[in-house]
C-alpha cells in the first residue's frame, strides 16, 4: 500500500474517533441542576394574622370531640357506626370570628379573637330529636360551649333535615340486599344473575315531596368501574324516616318503565310472565366502555412545566404570598374552598372569596332521574376534597397540601395532597405590542399567574375549583367539570330528556349552577354598587352639521338597594358593575373592582316549585347584599333533605335594604346546562364545561400596575435584544438549562377510605 495513503487514512480515523469521543462525552454530561433562589421571607406578623382563619388541625378537633363527649350529658356514638337513633357528632370545624372582631386584630390593636370550632350534633337518642350546632372553645382547651342553633336558624333544626351519614348509606345498603332484594329473589337471578355484589346504589335527592319525607330512590347500575353509565332498569323507592331500622319499607318499586307496589309484586309479575325484560348484557369488571383505562401504548412525554430559579411564591401554614399578592386560604368541610384576606400591593380588596353551593338538576322518564336535585354542599363539597395526582390533577412541581377534616366519624382524616397551589405560565402574553409605526419596537408581558386548587369528587361529578391570581390586580373563581355523567335506564320516550350513549344507557339532561360568596373591601368596607353600560345617541357631526352620526356614550347608575342589584338569572345586567369605594384614583374616579361573570346557566326552577325556596339563590346572577353576620352563607346544608321547609332561604336576604355607603356582599351564580352526548364516554372532559367570574380592578389604579412586573420585556429596533440586559428572554439559554429536581412520584390517595 502507498506509504501516503496510509498516512491519510490514519489521519481520518484519528479525527473520526476524536469527533465521535467529543460527542459522546457531550452526551454524557448532564445539564446543572436548577438552582432556586432564595426564598421569599415573609413576615412573621403577616402568616401569624392568618392563623385566625387557618382549618382545624387534628389535635384541635380531637380535643374538641373529648370535650362534647365529657360535657353534653348524653351518650355519643361514633357517627361511623351511629344508627338513626343514636346521638352522634356529624362534623366539626372552624367557627370564623365575626368580620369586626377580625378586622379590629388585623388592621388596629383589638386582641385576637377566640379560636372556637363549630360542631354539628346529631340527637337521635332523645325524645325529641334534633340536629344542634355548637361553638365549642376556645381552642386547644375547650372549656365552654354553647347553642348557637336558634340564633342561626330561628329554631330547633328538625331531625329529619339532618344529611345523611355514610353509616345510613351502609345500612340502607343492607336494608337493600338482605330485605327488599330477599323478596324477589328468582327476578333477580334470572334478569341480572345477582350474586349479593355485582350491583351498586346510587342515592338521589331530594327525598320525598314534603317535610318529613325520607324516602329515596336508590338507582341499581352493574358494579363495575365506572358503575354510573350502566343502569340495568331497575330503581328503588327507601322509606327510611324511621329511627328504627327495622321499620323501613320498599314504598314503590320501578322496572324498564313500569311501576310496582314493591319487590313482592314485581317477583310475582315476573314469575307469570308478566314483564317486559329487558337483559343487560354483564359487563366484566373494568367496565368495558366506562374504563378509564387509556386505549393507547404511552408515547412521546407531554410537556412539562418547571420553575428554573424555584417557586416565586411562598406558601407558610396557610398564608401564601406572591408578587403583589397575598391571602389566607382554608376548606371548609361542607362547602369547600374559601379566601379570606386578600390583599393586592398590601391593600385588602377582598375579605373572603368563597364556594358556596354546587346545584344539579336533573332529568328523565325515570324516577331516581327526574327526582334528582342534588346540592353537594350536604354531602360535603370540602370533605369530598380528593387527593391530587401530581402531573395531572396540577403541575408536577406544584406544592401540595393535606386537608384534614371530621365528618361522619368522631376521629379526623386527612385527604393528602388534596390542594395544590403553582405558578402558571398561561402560554399567551398577559399584554403587548408589536410597533412597525413611527418608532420600531416591542414590549409585552408573559400571563404567568398563581393558581390555588381543590379537585372535589362528590359521587359521579368532579369539580375542579381554582382561584386565579393575576399580576394585573384581576381575581379569577373557576370551577370545571369532569368525571361520569350519571344515567337513567333508555327506555319509552326516554330521548325526550337526552341522548342515548350507549346500548341502555341514557345521558340524562341536567343544569349546574354554582353559588359564590365574594365580600369585597374596595379601598375599605364601606361601598357602592355602580353600574356602567353604554347606549347609542344621535348627534349632529360638528364639522358637518347638516350629517348625523351615532355615537356611543357611557350610561351611568348608582344602584341604591337590594332589589335594584338582584339580577334574575336570564335577565339582562349591566355589562360593567363594580364595587365603588369611597376615594379616587389620580383621574378623579371611584376606585372600584368590577365583577365578570363568565356563565351559560341553564334555566332555573320555577319558582311556583314547592322547593325552589331552598336553592332560591339560584334565581340570580348576581345579587349584592348588605353584608350580616346572620347571613353568613347563601344556603344550609339541611335544604337537601327538606327543602319544602328550606332551613335558609335565600331569597329572604334580598329586602330592599339600602347598599350605598355599606358593607356589601355579592352573591354569584355561575352554571351551564349540560346535555349528554356520546363524548361523554367514558366520561365528561373540561374543555367547554368551565364557568366562574373575574373579579377586575376598574379605575382602582392609576395605570395598569402589571407595568411594574419584573416579567416585563422591551426593546426597540436599535437595542441589542440578544443581550440579557436588554431582553431577560435572550438569557433563556443560561437561566432555563437546568434539570428540574423531579420528586419521586407518590399517591395516597387510596388510603384511610
Amino acid at each position: 500500500m502507498n506509504p501516503k495513503l496510509s498516512c491519510v487514512l490514519l489521519v481520518g480515523a484519528a479525527v473520526i474517533i476524536f469527533i465521535l469521543s467529543c460527542v459522546l462525552l457531550s452526551r454524557g454530561r448532564q445539564s446543572p441542576s436548577c438552582e432556586s433562589q432564595p426564598r421569599i421571607v415573609e413576615k412573621t406578623e403577616s402568616t401569624s394574622h392568618s392563623l385566625v382563619f387557618a382549618d382545624l388541625t387534628p389535635e384541635e378537633m380531637a380535643q374538641v370531640v373529648r370535650y362534647l363527649r365529657g360535657s353534653l350529658g348524653v351518650r355519643l356514638v361514633d357517627a361511623s357506626r351511629a344508627e338513626p337513633s343514636d346521638s352522634c357528632i356529624a362534623s366539626v370545624e372552624l367557627q370564623v370570628p365575626a368580620k369586626a372582631e377580625v378586622l379590629q386584630f388585623l388592621d388596629g390593636a383589638g386582641a385576637r379573637p377566640p379560636r372556637e370550632a363549630l360542631a354539628v350534633l346529631y340527637f337521635g337518642n332523645q325524645p325529641e330529636p334534633n340536629v344542634t350546632e355548637y361553638v365549642v372553645g376556645p381552642l386547644p382547651t375547650p372549656a365552654y360551649h354553647r347553642d348557637v342553633t336558634v340564633q342561626k336558624y330561628g329554631g330547633k333544626v328538625p331531625y329529619h333535615r339532618r344529611p345523611m351519614l355514610g353509616s345510613e348509606y351502609e345500612q340502607v345498603g343492607t336494608f337493600l340486599k338482605t330485605v327488599a332484594f330477599a323478596a324477589a329473589p328468582t327476578f333477580l337471578k334470572e334478569v341480572f344473575e345477582y350474586d349479593g355484589t355485582n350491583v351498586a346504589f346510587q342515592s338521589t335527592a331530594a327525598r320525598g315531596f314534603q317535610s318529613g319525607d325520607r324516602k329515596s330512590w336508590f338507582i341499581v347500575f352493574q358494579n363495575v368501574s365506572g358503575f354510573f353509565v350502566h343502569p340495568v332498569g331497575l330503581e328503588v323507592l327507601v322509606d327510611h324516616s324511621s329511627l328504627d331500622i327495622s321499620q323501613w319499607a320498599v314504598s314503590r318499586v320501578f322496572y324498564n318503565g313500569q311501576y310496582y307496589r314493591d319487590m313482592v309484586q314485581l317477583e310475582s309479575a315476573y314469575v307469570q310472565g308478566r314483564i317486559s325484560v329487558e337483559k343487560v348484557g354483564k359487563a366484566p369488571r373494568d367496565g368495558d366502555f366506562s374504563s378509564m383505562k387509556p386505549r393507547a401504548p404511552a408515547a412521546a412525554l407531554f410537556p412539562l412545566q418547571f420553575e428554573p430559579q424555584g417557586p416565586r411564591y411562598s406558601v407558610r401554614n396557610n398564608h401564601v404570598l406572591f408578587q403583589a399578592w397575598s391571602f389566607a386560604f382554608g376548606m371548609s368541610v361542607h362547602r369547600g374552598l374559601r379566601l379570606f384576606d386578600v390583599r393586592h400591593k398590601g391593600e385588602r380588596v377582598a375579605y373572603e372569596i368563597s364556594v358556596q353551593e354546587a346545584l344539579s338538576v336533573y332529568g328523565s322518564n325515570c324516577p331516581g332521574g327526574m327526582s334528582t336535585r342534588y346540592m353537594d354542599g350536604s354531602f360535603g363539597i370540602g370533605r369530598y376534597a380528593s387527593p391530587l395526582v401530581r402531573g395531572v390533577d396540577c403541575p408536577y412541581l406544584a406544592t401540595y397540601l393535606d386537608v384534614h377534616y371530621l365528618a361522619h366519624s368522631q376521629v379526623s382524616r386527612v385527604s393528602k395532597s388534596a390542594l395544590c397551589i403553582f405558578e402558571q405560565n398561561l402560554g399567551s402574553p398577559l399584554r403587548r405590542h408589536y410597533s412597525n409605526l413611527q418608532s420600531l419596537y416591542y414590549g409585552g408581558l408573559v400571563n404567568s399567574a398563581l393558581v390555588v386548587r381543590s379537585i372535589a369528587t362528590v359521587g359521579n361529578y368532579d369539580y375542579v375549583w381554582d382561584f386565579i391570581f393575576y399580576q394585573n390586580g384581576a381575581i379569577e373563581g373557576k370551577v370545571q367539570a369532569t368525571g361520569y355523567v350519571t344515567s337513567s335506564f333508555l327506555h319509552g320516550d326516554g330521548l325526550r330528556y337526552g341522548n342515548r350513549v350507549w346500548e341502555h344507557t341514557l345521558g340524562t339532561i341536567r343544569t349546574h349552577s354554582i353559588n359564590y360568596k365574594v365580600d369585597l373591601d374596595v379601598g375599605g368596607v364601606k361601598n357602592s354598587l355602580v353600574a356602567h353600560d353604554m347606549a347609542f345617541e344621535m348627534a349632529r357631526a360638528p364639522w358637518s352639521p347638516e350629517q348625523q352620526i351615532e355615537r356611543p356614550r357611557l350610561a351611568k347608575k348608582v344602584l341604591d338597594t337590594e332589589d335594584q342589584a338582584a339580577f334574575r338569572l336570564q335577565s339582562k345586567m349591566p355589562r360593567y358593575i363594580y364595587f365603588a369605594a369611597n376615594s379616587k384614583n389620580k383621574w378623579g374616579h371611584q376606585r372600584g373592582y368590577r365583577i365578570q361573570i363568565t356563565s351559560s346557566a341553564g334555566d332555573h326552577v320555577p319558582e311556583g316549585s314547592s322547593m325552589e325556596r331552598a336553592i332560591s339563590w339560584a334565581r340570580y346572577q348576581l345579587a349584592v347584599t348588605r353584608r350580616k353576620e346572620e347571613e353568613p352563607t347563601s344556603t344550609s346544608i339541611y335544604n337537601q333533605n327538606d327543602p319544602w321547609t328550606p332551613t335558609v332561604a335565600f331569597a329572604n336576604f334580598i329586602n330592599n335594604e339600602t347598599i350605598t355607603n355599606e358593607d356589601l356582599v355579592a352573591w354569584i351564580t355561575a352554571g351551564f346546562l349540560h346535555i349528554p352526548h356520546s363524548e361523554d364516554i367514558p366520561n365528561t372532559v373540561t374543555v367547554g364545561n368551565s364557568v366562574g367570574f373575574l373579579l377586575r380592578p376598574y379605575n382602582y389604579y392609576d395605570l395598569d400596575p402589571s407595568i411594574y412586573s419584573h416579567d416585563g420585556v422591551f426593546f426597540t429596533s436599535e437595542q441589542d435584544f440578544t443581550a440579557c440586559d436588554v431582553n431577560p428572554i435572550a438569557c433563556l439559554p443560561k437561566t432555563a438549562s437546568c434539570l428540574p429536581d423531579f420528586p419521586p412520584f407518590t399517591y395516597d390517595g387510596f388510603q384511610n377510605m
